[in-house]
């Protein structure tokens, strides 16, 4: 549950990053996040598809800004 946590947690830093306008920031909380979502996927917690959409997504967010 933790794990789980935690990835929700950075995937939130990321988003909020991004929502606030900083560039910077975004980009620090996505390299965390990374980790965390592949983590995710080798302890069997969210498929591999769900950590790509996830990935793909926030860092596309990251380039439009």
């Amino acid at each position: 549950m933790s794990l789980r946590t935690r990835l929700r947690t950075r995937i939130k830093a990321v988003v909020k990053s991004i929502h606030e306008g900083d560039k910077d920031a975004a980009e620090a909380a996505y390299k965390m996040a990374v980790p965390s979502i592949d983590s995710a996927v080798n302890k069997k917690l969210i498929h591999a598809n769900k950590a790509a959409r996830h990935k793909s997504r926030l860092n596309a967010r990251i380039k439009v800004m």
